[in-house]
């Protein structure tokens, strides 16, 4: 059973009383605070790359560490952030107040994977590689557009929809 669903009736916001405590105790936290920007400024880096690939046709190795770099960021924040989960709400991952990002999350690591499964493979022109870079890192703009949003009700103490106190698992 998560830890939230015992406490949903001294929510406040996206966490219990409980639940902030454990948030605002945990390194993971901290960890998560850190790695976040690291991830979105390698991202933007890995972007520009990217398209000056995509438009001048220079540049592929570079734009391809980048895109690598960017990978296993991602995975390592997707690992923390599980942790994170299962410190605060009991359960590693699709916690009822986070159940949607973790959703799209789900389909950003999809991509990179893909991504990396492709070039590690071969036979795929760098286009179409640089292309399935981009479809990846769509989604996770949209992704940190999710999580930002949930960092500020959190900041405001607001409940993100009246799904949050339901249990997923």
């Amino acid at each position: 059973m998560p830890i939230n669903q015992s406490n949903s009736d001294s929510r406040s916001g996206l966490y219990s009383a409980e639940e902030r405590k454990r948030r605002d105790t945990t390194k993971w936290t901290t960890v998560q605070a850190i790695l976040a920007p690291i991830q979105f400024l390698v991202f933007l880096i890995s972007l520009i790359l990217v398209v000056r690939y995509l438009t001048t046709g220079e540049g592929y190795g570079i734009a391809t560490i980048s895109i690598v770099v960017k990978t296993v960021l991602l995975y390592t924040i997707m690992i923390t952030g599980a942790i994170w989960e299962k410190v605060v709400f009991g359960q590693y991952l699709l916690a009822p107040a986070f159940f949607w990002e973790d959703v799209v999350s789900f389909l950003v690591i999809a991509l990179h994977t893909a991504y990396l499964v492709a070039l590690f493979i071969g036979g795929f022109e760098p286009t179409a590689l640089m292309m399935l870079a981009l479809a990846a890192y769509a989604v996770y703009v949209v992704n940190a557009a999710q999580f930002i949003w949930k960092f500020r009700l959190a900041r405001l103490g607001q409940p993100s929809s009246s799904t949050d106190d339901v249990v997923t698992a």
